[in-house]
């Protein structure tokens, strides 16, 4: 397994790509790069490690995204995410919440190209996996060709050789965080200029991109593409992963096939006292444009949620969507990551 590769990335979403988002994408692609939903340092340095950075194996390669701000915290949850087993630190220099701004992290860092750089600095020297950045064009009136330059020479020049781009400027103010991934527009063009002004280092694109056909077309300028909502919402589009991007021989597995192998991740999920949503809420759009789509997602939203619903629930949606009549547990399930 090549754990440099960011030839094609997972992004990290808030309140979506937690393990068991994870765990479901991975049984489509071994070869993408997957990350965590953002944590901060404090909560890295302080909170439930086992809940916050727990993850399974099979999960990999898997990056830790850190918000904050703090070169010497930084560094120590750096520190706690290498020896947690993670393969890349990724600081989070794009988001535009206003909660995340108040922490003083997130894309209003770009205004202040120095202070990231030092939080770079000290992350490099504490691990030694690779830390990287995950940044926008720009911010607010300051989103310049030269501004963008500017603060990835800096940052490169503290010892970051990969940077993760969204193609769109944030609007510190005035805009929702789903507005700011929606309303300014999208300017590939800018992150094509920078991966050929800088040859040296990794640009990987992020932003907007919906298919695999599109992903290919970007990476005829740049190093690695990373997709958001188009790999929640449509999952099924990460199955052609590994034979498009990484010349794997493996057949693309089939919806039923994956979610079969998902049934013994759910059932130690149950067993261990958690809800069968936590985990089918990842699924839903799995069978986007088939046929049997909408029955699937509402039998999981409608007998899936809340304390009671057991594997039975999942196995009849799987019933559903293959239109089988069988809604026992196949024999024949293998365990996930298998």
């Amino acid at each position: 397994m090549d754990y440099q590769s960011h030839r094609f990335c997972v992004a990290p979403m808030m309140d979506w790509t937690d393990r068991h988002c994870r765990t479901f994408h991975r049984l489509m692609t071994r070869k993408a790069r997957l990350y965590t939903e953002m944590v901060t340092a404090e909560a890295v340095i302080h909170g439930d490690r086992a809940r916050l950075l727990g993850f399974d194996g099979a999960e990999r390669p898997l990056a830790l995204q850190l918000g904050g701000s703090d070169p010497a915290r930084l560094a120590e949850a750096a520190a706690i995410g290498e020896a947690a087993g993670y393969d890349e630190i990724n600081l989070n220099i794009g988001c535009p919440s206003s909660r995340v701004q108040e922490g003083r992290f997130g894309a209003c860092l770009m205004a202040e190209p120095e202070l990231v750089a030092a939080c770079a600095s000290a992350m490099t020297a504490r691990v030694r996996i690779p830390v990287t950045v995950k940044c926008r064009i720009g911010i607010d009136d300051q989103d310049s060709e030269a501004d963008l330059s500017r603060f990835i020479a800096t940052v490169a020049d503290a010892g970051i050789s990969t940077f993760i781009v969204h193609a769109r400027k944030a609007w510190l103010e005035g805009l929702s965080p789903k507005e700011n991934r929606e309303v300014p527009s999208l300017d590939y063009a800018r992150v094509y200029r920078l991966k050929a002004s800088r040859p040296d280092l990794t640009i990987v694109l992020n932003g907007g991109i919906e298919t695999l056909a599109a992903s290919a077309d970007h990476l005829e300028h740049v190093d690695g593409v990373m997709l958001g909502r188009a790999a929640y919402q449509t999952p099924y589009i990460l199955a052609g992963i590994d034979r498009t991007f990484f010349a794997a021989h493996e057949p693309e597995p089939a919806r039923g096939e994956i979610l079969n192998r998902l049934v013994p991740y759910v059932r130690d999920h149950l067993a261990r006292g958690g809800r069968l949503n936590s985990v089918t809420r990842h699924i839903l759009g799995l069978y986007h444009g088939q046929p049997r789509a909408r029955q699937f997602r509402r039998h999981l939203s409608e007998h899936g949620v809340g304390e009671g619903p057991g594997l039975d629930v999942l196995m009849e949606a799987i019933a559903i969507a293959e239109r089988r009549e069988d809604t026992a547990i196949p024999a024949s399930a293998a365990a996930v990551g298998a």
